[in-house]
């Protein structure tokens, strides 16, 4: 009997031994039979749920209705913050936390320190790679939550890659985050080039970089010009082609098809054309796939990660509206675009081998003068009124003052200088201000500083105003319009709000390690990093406040 248990402590000790060098020093083959090769992550600009049940029978096999077959559904997910607006909307994604905590509150903000207004990507320490343009000056400079990617590099040893690629400079350096080995942006204008920064340590592009530069796909896109993908019968779902709730491409008196784009080029930036068609989301599966052979990304024995965002979606929605042929053609051949990434990465990496999520930053709003038409209580608000009123109003109360220093983001930033020469408390003077609001039309409600620095319960829509605050970053008061109540002009739409048509998204899982099927229960857009960190087995972005969506593991 003693020989026995000496025997089956060594062979205890050998197992822990044997365990514990596996768990310790991975081996390529036993991470990648653990991990998948491969996470792309897929924002679509401005997308919402309901495109893919509305176009759905005019999609092919291969794109929305494969991920959504095979693939997994949070039919039920939301954004938890205002604003909805895209530099916020890719931060949060990828650091699952929100504006509170990840720094990016808004596109662009203001700076009370210095009365300057920052844009969420702009860094002038860095110089561009590729262009001379201002607008290759880009990096993540201003995030201050860690990504995916970024526990991923840390966690691999600095191994793994991580790649952003995007239209929109924000969302292919945002998702990307700090650590990442490179982001690539459009620049448009008078170049057809994409273009990096010197942030992510390199001296110039990469030769692959350069080689795609070279063969000058933008000017080859534009001169196809667009037309509807199918017959016109096919195109039921969206409102008649000729319509005024649209805004025509400059240079065009009528928003209709077909559109001669080298014929509108010169009246419309030039290759900025691009991001307002199909052509931009072709061109960027085009660059994605270059980047993947390029980096050789999943083929280097870790995870590596391709973050890759679509912007002309959202050009399209703002200028045409989230019911128009335009982006009704747009979200066809957005689908077999992903078709043809799919196929792309089935052949490269494996089927089964990577892991794909598709979300939105934002939905976007119905077009005001076309519900409100209808009967819809919707309409059109103007800030720089409510900005007047208030400075009248303290005028009177407190006497002549530059009372606003700002108004951006349906934030009001007050003058701490005026209120304190005239001996005020600020938490009294934003009280006036957040009572006074409330008798201007088309606010529904206001909250003051001093109430979201507190840890007090808040109304739904109170708590997601809450999240979007930032103690050193946000105004003294932010208010929210009413429902249907957009800033912006008779034609096309924006987004912003904490309503559900800006914060109800798309969240589609699919490939390694995600089960088939489809949920209806609540879920964030801060649940989507810590479900992807649990199916690669990597530590949670640092800032990270959602859960993972367990009910997909595989």
């Amino acid at each position: 009997m003693k020989n026995l248990l000496i025997l089956f402590i060594l062979a205890a000790v050998c197992a822990c031994s044997t365990a514990s060098s596996t768990i310790g020093q991975p081996t390529a083959t036993d991470e990648v039979a653990r991990r998948p090769r491969l996470v792309v992550g897929v924002v679509v600009d401005q997308m919402k749920p309901e495109f893919i049940e509305r176009y759905w029978s005019e999609f092919g096999a291969g794109g929305f209705k494969r991920l959504v077959g095979e693939g997994f559904t949070a039919a039920n997910l939301h954004y938890n913050y205002m604003p909805t607006y895209t530099g916020p909307g890719h931060a949060a994604v990828y650091t699952g936390t929100s504006p509170a905590y990840n720094g990016i509150v808004a596109n662009d903000w203001f700076v009370r320190a210095d009365g300057s207004v920052r844009y969420c990507a702009r860094d002038t320490s860095v110089k561009g790679l590729g262009s001379a343009s201002p607008a290759a000056r880009m990096s993540p400079v201003h995030l201050t939550a860690s990504t995916l990617g970024d526990e991923l590099r840390v966690f691999s040893s600095m191994r793994s890659k991580v790649i952003g690629v995007a239209m929109k400079d924000r969302g292919a350096i945002l998702p990307a985050g700090r650590m990442a080995n490179a982001a690539y942006w459009y620049i448009g204008g008078a170049e057809d080039t994409w273009a990096s920064s010197s942030w992510y340590e390199m001296e110039s592009l990469p030769a692959w970089v350069q080689e795609f530069n070279g063969e000058r796909r933008g000017e080859e896109y534009l001169s196809r010009g667009w037309s509807l993908l199918l017959g016109e019968e096919h195109y039921a779902a969206s409102m008649d082609d000729n319509n005024p709730y649209e805004s025509p491409f400059r240079g065009k008196l009528q928003p209709v098809f077909p559109y001669d784009l080298q014929a509108l080029r010169a009246d419309n930036n030039q290759y900025d054309l691009m991001k307002s068609t199909p052509w931009g989301n072709t061109l960027t599966v085009d660059f994605a796939m270059a980047a993947v052979r390029g980096e050789q990304l999943g083929k280097r024995g870790v995870t590596d990660m391709l973050c890759l965002s679509f912007s002309s979606t959202d050009y399209i929605g703002h200028q045409f509206g989230i019911h128009s042929r335009e982006i009704q053609d747009c979200y066809l051949r957005l689908d077999r675009d992903l078709a043809a990434l799919l196929t792309f990465l089935d052949s490269e990496i494996g089927r089964g081998e990577y892991l794909l999520f598709l979300t939105a930053d934002h939905g976007g709003a119905p077009t005001p003068s076309y519900t409100a038409k209808h009967g819809s209580p919707a309409s059109y608000f103007r800030s720089q009124m409510l900005e007047d009123q208030v400075e009248s109003y303290l005028d009177k109360k407190y006497g002549e003052a530059l009372w606003v220093v700002n108004e951006s983001n349906q934030n009001i930033f007050l003058s701490l200088d005026a209120i304190r020469a005239r001996g005020l408390e600020l938490q009294a003077v934003e009280e006036e201000v957040a009572r006074f609001i409330l008798s201007i039309p088309g606010v529904h409600e206001s909250f003051t500083g001093s109430l979201l620095r507190g840890q007090g319960t808040l109304s739904p829509i109170g708590g997601r105003v809450q999240l979007g605050y930032h103690q050193r970053l946000s105004g003294d008061v932010i208010y929210t319009l009413q429902p249907g109540w957009i800033e912006y002009g008779m034609m096309g739409t924006t987004h912003g709000s904490p309503y559900a048509y800006d914060t109800h998204v798309p969240a589609l899982f699919y490939g390694f390690g995600v089960k088939a099927g489809t949920t209806w229960r609540p879920y964030t857009i801060c649940d989507l990093a810590p479900t992807v960190a649990a199916i690669c087995r990597i530590p949670l972005p640092n800032a990270c406040i959602g859960q993972p969506i367990t009910e997909l593991i595989r």
